[in-house]
């Protein structure tokens, strides 16, 4: 054992044997900022064909440890009860409801989840219920909107005219906001440059004080691969690199977009989308914990595999939006 112990210690003082490079560690996500948990309620209203089941925090929690995330964002889904494609009865209590519900949920893990408020914008109560969740210490951080699922049009001044008024009541409140851009792909509305300058001007304006997250990079997920919402996204990207004003306070999630699949060409250019807003404004997620869908640590790992160097990657995985921390 002395002798082969001597040999080695000679081997590496000539040269004969290179020692290897000790390889850092991979930095896990400071947190997973666009999370869902699902009620019983809410998978009975979505209906048995969706393929989800109920889904609550202590579920996910274990999801969350597997990827070494401690922190997470529940985007409450209440805004579904004012879908555009539905009629609810009740439809406002049963939306407070919801999004009392996943107020709870973060509630079971105090320091590592938060809860968002779920509302359908264009609804007569939602400003009503943005001041009520601005008073829920459970619910008071922010609001969460999906665009397509209450068929919001920007090219429809009426429709822009409202969003900028719900999103000027989030600002008076304080309450950070996480928007699904991506107009509705059910109801073939229009989504591209137009729309995103529309944002830019006439919406994000009116929220200038708090935190503007839009999902999904401006898409849907899974995958990169949606022509509209890359057009939006490259009209965003080139707004925030030019320094547009309104731009101050918007950061974007990668919820979905990097998926096992995505072509080299797709990389490269969401690569180049993630450097023109720069690495500080993105933030890690991961969306729904369903179906199909990558969970936290392999929706980590699959990010990972686009073409950004490790000083990015850390950059990424360590940036916590400010109504966080």
């Amino acid at each position: 054992m002395r002798t082969s112990v001597l040999l080695i210690s000679l081997a590496l003082a000539c040269g004969a044997v290179r020692a290897q490079p000790v390889q850092p560690a991979q930095p896990a996500p400071a947190g997973d900022f666009h999370q869902h948990v699902f009620s019983d309620e809410i998978i009975t209203l979505i209906g048995p064909g969706s393929g989800l089941k109920p889904l609550p925090a202590k579920e996910l929690l274990p999801l969350l440890d597997a990827a070494g995330i401690r922190k997470g964002v529940l985007l409450s889904t209440a805004y579904m009860y004012g879908s555009a494609n539905r009629k609810v009865e009740n439809e406002y209590a049963r939306t407070r409801a919801e999004n009392d519900w996943t107020a709870d949920q973060a509630a079971q893990f105090p320091g590592r989840l938060v809860a968002f408020c779920g509302i359908a914008p264009l609804k007569e109560y939602a400003l009503e219920e943005i001041k009520r969740c601005a008073g829920q210490p459970g619910l008071k951080r922010g609001i969460k909107m999906h665009l397509g699922n209450s068929d919001v049009q920007l090219d429809n001044p009426a429709h822009a005219a409202r969003l900028a008024e719900v999103f000027a009541a989030a600002n008076a409140q304080r309450m950070a906001i996480v928007v699904h851009m991506r107009a509705s792909i059910r109801n073939k509305r229009p989504y591209g440059a137009a729309e995103a300058r529309v944002f830019l001007d006439k919406v994000l304006p009116a929220a200038p004080d708090v935190t503007v997250q839009v999902a999904h990079m401006a898409g849907t997920g899974p995958g990169f691969e949606d022509p509209p919402a890359r057009e939006v996204l490259a009209e965003l990207a080139q707004a925030v690199e030019r320094r547009h004003p309104a731009t101050r306070n918007l950061w974007f999630d990668v919820a979905s977009i990097a998926d096992r699949d995505i072509t080299p060409d797709a990389a490269a250019l969401l690569v180049k989308r993630i450097r023109q807003i720069g690495v500080t404004r993105v933030l890690y997620g991961s969306d729904s914990a369903q179906g199909d869908n990558l969970r936290p640590a392999e929706a980590w790992a699959a990010f990972r595999r686009l073409p950004l160097t490790e000083s990015e990657f850390a950059q990424i995985a360590g940036n916590v939006p400010p109504y966080f921390k």
